[in-house]
């Protein structure tokens, strides 16, 4: 059950998504190719020199502890140059160091990514970092996003992020920012390392995390396996401007005919979709007026087939009150059709291939009222929510949060689902090195982070631990940090006790 917090504290937000749409799909075709190149453990390592430059621009002296300040040039830049804005390039972080480390020779050192609107550091440091340097003696790095805070461009309101692309982006980031910082970390002599980060910053800690080629102590908070979920299924969905991406989505070709046939989910349910969506997009008119057209013709063919039940309703109330007359014989229609193969109703034989172009253009109508049939009926679920290869994984209704209203909008949205997948899903990831340092802490009711339907990470990564917050999102944020502070001290003593004795 969502959490009802978690749908009314969204609900008052003013904050929007990818307002400007998917982004340019050359872009997102970069990106595409650039994630099997990051994902890949081996091949990450190279992405990031040992030596990369760090420059230290501040340290003070506040008693207990000392703070520093530093900054250097995001790898990003050199790998895909462009993509990134000018006021992202130069990242700038803070590190919280004891004066007197309590597990000398060991300096255990824990980096925090920033969650979703966690701009600047003042937030990360009060409530995770400085409690854990006092509670047990583990310092802390402080990441600044790209796209956040001093890092945010100057056009961008609040986390509003302009492209579905820039999310990507913001990954592939954080990713080669946490292994510059580890490096950093480890020519300063301290360690054992560990990755944190609640919500977003959770799941930006998973995929830098597993791509460290140490052990490594990694709590992921109130994330889950891919943001795919996030976006099409959970209460951020609403936040979203689908009319636009649909138009969008339509209106270039790229996006049906070459993006969508690389994206790679290890759900295992693109494949399919794709094959029926490819023959209902190319056989679908181009043009969204005449989209729209069809809707209103759909519209009068249903006022007519209504009118014609009325008739016929009347006429078989006639034959019944006549005596004389069979009653047998009456008329009725449905406005219940019957049920179709999808393959069929847009256009496909069994097989995949097209049928007669005689019917082609009335397959496109038809096609067009039985995928939008399928949205709204209740018994079903899209093979979009079905996992390939989760197991035990009960069967659920995909319910988005925004109304889904017709089969462009829900073909859009498996665009998103897809590309979400490509580019986030921790399938696509290599495995951490040592999974049983892994601590998971998720909430129950999570209406930012549904969980069902999808691959579980701990089935992702064998050994590692899930603990459960009875409760929602935003209320496991508000009053769980200790849980989050502890679960890092346990993954470090395990880490400590596993790789250090």
């Amino acid at each position: 059950m969502v959490s009802r917090v978690d749908q009314i504290y969204r609900s008052i937000l003013l904050s929007k998504f990818f307002v400007r749409g998917w982004g340019k799909p050359e872009n997102l075709r970069r990106l595409f190719a650039f994630r099997k190149i990051l994902s890949n453990r081996e091949t990450c390592q190279h992405l990031v020199d040992k030596t990369h430059p760090v420059n230290v621009t501040k340290e003070v002296d506040n008693g207990d502890h000392v703070l520093m300040e530093a900054e250097f040039i995001s790898p990003f830049v050199d790998h895909l140059p462009g993509l990134l804005p000018r006021e992202s390039e130069k990242v700038k972080f803070q590190v919280l160091l004891p004066k007197i480390w309590r597990s000398h020779p060991l300096k255990p050192t824990c980096l925090h990514l920033a969650g979703t609107g966690d701009h600047g550091f003042w937030r990360r440091k009060m409530l995770m970092a400085k409690p854990l340097l006092d509670d047990y003696g583990i310092a802390s790095v402080i990441l600044e996003n790209p796209f956040y805070g001093c890092r945010k461009p100057k056009d961008q309101l609040r986390s509003s992020l302009h492209n579905v692309s820039d999310l990507f982006v913001m990954g592939g980031c954080l990713v080669l920012e946490s292994l510059v910082i580890f490096h950093w970390c480890e020519r300063l002599g301290l360690g054992p390392l560990g990755i944190t980060g609640t919500s977003m910053g959770g799941h930006m800690a998973s995929a830098a995390g597993t791509n460290w080629h140490k052990p490594l102590a990694l709590v992921p908070c109130l994330s889950w396996t891919t943001a795919s979920q996030c976006f099409t299924q959970g209460v951020l969905s609403g936040a979203i401007n689908w009319e636009m991406l649909k138009n969008q989505y339509f209106s270039n070709d790229v996006f049906r005919e070459e993006l969508f046939n690389m994206i790679q989910s290890p759900e295992g349910h693109f494949p399919v979709y794709h094959e029926v969506g490819q023959q209902f997009a190319r056989e679908f008119p181009k043009s969204l007026s005449h989209v729209q057209q069809l809707m209103e013709d759909e519209k009068e063919d249903a006022s007519r087939r209504q009118a014609r039940e009325v008739e016929a309703r009347r006429t078989q109330e006639q034959e019944t009150l006549a005596p004389q007359r069979v009653a047998s014989g009456g008329v009725g229609l449905s406005l219940s059709l019957p049920r179709l193969n999808l393959f069929n109703s847009l256009g496909l034989s069994g097989s995949g291939k097209p049928q007669q172009k005689e019917t082609a253009s009335k397959n496109v109508l038809v096609g067009y009222r039985r995928a939008k049939s399928r949205v709204f009926r209740p018994d079903v679920t899209p093979v979009g929510i079905r996992p390939k290869q989760a197991v035990n994984t009960k069967e659920v209704r995909f319910e988005p949060y925004m109304p889904v209203k017709d089969a462009l909008t829900w073909e859009a949205l498996q665009f998103m689902r897809g590309i979400m997948d490509e580019c986030t899903h921790l399938g696509n990831f290599s495995i951490p090195v040592d999974p049983s340092l892994i601590i998971i802490v998720a909430a129950k009711n999570d209406g930012y982070m549904p969980r069902d339907g999808i691959i579980p990470l701990t089935k992702l990564w064998p050994g590692s631990e899930l603990r459960t917050l009875e409760t929602g999102h935003v209320t496991a944020y508000l009053f769980n940090h200790q849980v989050f502070r502890r679960a890092i001290r346990d993954s470090f003593d395990r880490v400590i006790a596993k790789h250090y004795s």
